[in-house]
């Protein structure tokens, strides 16, 4: 399974970028999907994820600006930032709750990482 993530760059305060992620390889069904993210010197955080039924849960710091969606068919999850802030800036990692087969346990994969710059 292999997870290709995109759309990152560099923005400037209070200007949107949408990412995209999306899962291929041998996928009997995807559970969970998300983004977690990583700024310099500190510890990677969940910014939100969404379950396959649409349930949704966000990090607090991203709540009102932020909105992940996920289209099942093509095993892809996406993450729109509005009003982003310099604080947001950090490597954006998606991740996918992968069952491989019927009965399978569900394995955890990560994508390779998005730059997300926030700067004037």
């Amino acid at each position: 399974v292999q997870l290709q993530a995109s759309g990152g760059g560099l923005v400037q305060p209070g200007e949107s970028l949408r990412l995209s992620c999306a899962a291929s390889g041998s996928i009997f069904s995807i559970n969970a999907m998300g983004w977690y993210r990583q700024a310099p010197g500190k510890q990677r955080e969940l910014v939100a994820i969404i379950t396959s039924g649409g349930i949704t849960n966000y990090a607090d710091s991203v709540k009102g600006r932020f909105t992940i969606s996920r289209d099942n068919a093509k095993n892809t999850v996406y993450l729109q930032m509005n009003s982003l802030k310099r604080e947001d800036t950090a490597v954006y990692y998606c991740i996918a709750d992968v069952q491989y087969s019927s009965g399978s346990s569900y394995l955890r994969y990560w994508g390779q990482g998005t730059q997300v710059t926030v700067s004037s």
